[in-house]
């Protein structure tokens, strides 16, 4: 009796039929949707090199060549009655 339950033919073909949509649905998977998603990784770690390669060249300088940038995440406002240190060498 208990082999009949293990090789009933109706749980067999449940077993066959499950192991085929498991199939089907990787195939899918790895078919369709898994190059869409390399595709948009892809994509964005070329937005990020091409951003890289953007600020290299900003900031690749010339010898005797002046750029002044400015930060524009803090807040560079002073007190007017605190003066500015410039530190002074004498000459002779």
């Amino acid at each position: 009796m208990n082999l009949f339950i293990i090789l009933n033919p109706v749980g067999l073909f449940r077993t066959i039929i499950f192991i085929a949509i498991v199939y089907f649905v990787i195939r899918l998977f790895t078919r369709y949707l898994l190059p869409l998603i390399v595709e948009n990784k892809v994509r964005e770690m070329q937005k990020k090199m091409q951003e890289q390669q953007r600020q290299q060249k900003r900031s690749a300088k010339r010898e005797g060549e002046i750029t002044i940038e400015y930060d524009s995440g803090s807040s560079n406002i002073r007190n007017r009655d605190e003066g500015e240190y410039v530190d002074f060498e004498e000459v002779e």
